[in-house]
């Protein structure tokens, strides 16, 4: 384990609009196999979905380049522009938390030892479940990731730092919006844990298995291997409240935020999520969850009590549509998140669902127009 530190420094615009999504180490690869899966073909353009069609929820429409208020929960439509908001930007005179970052190898981990399919693989449906894909290329791979851990300059060492753990990191974005938001009082004074993914995407990969599991996997993983870590090495202490540990992430990162707090509610009660993954993307196949995170919606939320969370939701009208082989009704980001919406209004979850006009998957303009308020709205009820 290699361990390096560096100090936030002043970032501009198109290097926050460029640090949102981290290039992936390629990991060493196994002969391929005789019979290969079929390779991934080109992505369809999505279609622009209107926010209020047939079957979705109905929503507040706002001003152009506006963004719900911190104080309302329900739903809402944001666009067709996107601004960024100044608190993505280093303002003079706010006091600058430190970053500080070390790497983890597969090596090390008890929990994640490392996966990863074939380059130009991805995998076959099975003819008897389209629910179920066929990986044939996916096999054991070393890898290693990065971890940030940002430590605002109001931190008092000894005390229990609320936090937040992010999917997908470093995410500097975070670091700066919360150096502003601290000073402004609008968020506690927190630490944030930016964690890389293992690598790849989707089924078969490390990336996959970490984030589209449908089990309390991942939250253990941060839970046992990443946060003594980070308490060990910079001197802090995380709380153990619940309601004091948030999560959040893009794509199949947002999915892994929820399952975090779905299936470990006794660790984390807050989550936030930019295009969630909430289809049917797990691997390897589970019955107790054939549809992976589209239970969420489908069975999962709708069939039990409702849980002590707290979300923030956000899809763009261009989200993702069919983007593999696969086409079993369970692949469709915009609906997925408008069922989301729906069952959470339905079970009387507080949440506040974000529709992006002129917005793609995990689009980045979205997210430096609203972070800034969606961060506010996640903590707005926290009492220490």
């Amino acid at each position: 384990m290699t361990t390096t530190r560096w100090v936030s420094e002043v970032m501009t615009g198109v290097m926050l609009a460029a640090g949102v999504v981290m290039a992936q180490t390629p990991v060493p690869q196994a002969p391929t196999p005789a019979t290969p899966a079929a390779t991934t073909p080109p992505r369809p353009t999505p279609p622009a979905r209107e926010p209020n069609a047939p079957g979705f929820v109905a929503k507040q429409e706002l001003p152009d380049g506006a963004v719900p208020p911190a104080d309302v929960s329900g739903n809402f439509v944001i666009g067709p522009t996107h601004p960024p908001a100044p608190e993505t930007v280093v303002q003079d005179g706010v006091p600058q938390g430190a970053v500080y970052e070390f790497t983890m190898n597969s090596t090390d981990s008890r929990i994640y030892p490392g996966i990863a399919r074939e380059p130009g693989t991805f995998g076959t449906p099975d003819p008897a479940n389209p629910a179920k894909l066929d990986v044939t290329t996916s096999h054991p791979a070393a890898y290693t990731r990065r971890v940030a851990v940002y430590v605002p300059r109001q931190y008092i060492p000894g005390s229990p730092a609320p936090f937040i753990v992010g999917a997908d990191g470093p995410d500097r974005v975070l670091f700066t919006v919360l150096d502003n938001l601290i000073a402004q009082k609008r968020v506690p004074v927190m630490i944030a844990i930016s964690i890389s993914n293992g690598s790849g995407d989707a089924q078969g990969s490390q990336r996959g298995l970490e984030y589209d599991t449908m089990s309390p996997r991942y939250a253990e993983f941060v839970e046992t291997e990443v946060l003594p870590l980070v308490e060990k090495q910079y001197g802090v202490t995380l709380t153990k409240d619940p309601n004091a540990r948030a999560t959040m992430g893009n794509s199949s990162g947002g999915s892994a935020a929820l399952i975090m707090a779905w299936y470990r509610t006794d660790l984390y009660r807050r989550v936030l999520t930019y295009s969630g993954t909430y289809v049917n993307q797990q691997w390897p196949w589970n019955p107790e969850t054939p549809g992976g995170a589209w239970e969420f919606h489908r069975t999962l939320v709708p069939n039990s009590p409702a849980k002590p969370l707290r979300l923030w939701m956000e899809v763009g009208d261009k989200d993702l549509l069919n983007p593999n082989v696969m086409r079993d009704e369970m692949h469709d980001w915009v609906l997925a998140n408008e069922r989301m919406a729906k069952v959470l209004a339905d079970k009387g979850y507080q949440y506040q669902y974000v529709f992006a006009k002129n917005a793609l998957h995990s689009d980045r303009s979205v997210k430096l127009q609203t972070l800034p308020t969606a961060l506010e709205w996640l903590w707005k009820d926290y009492r220490p």
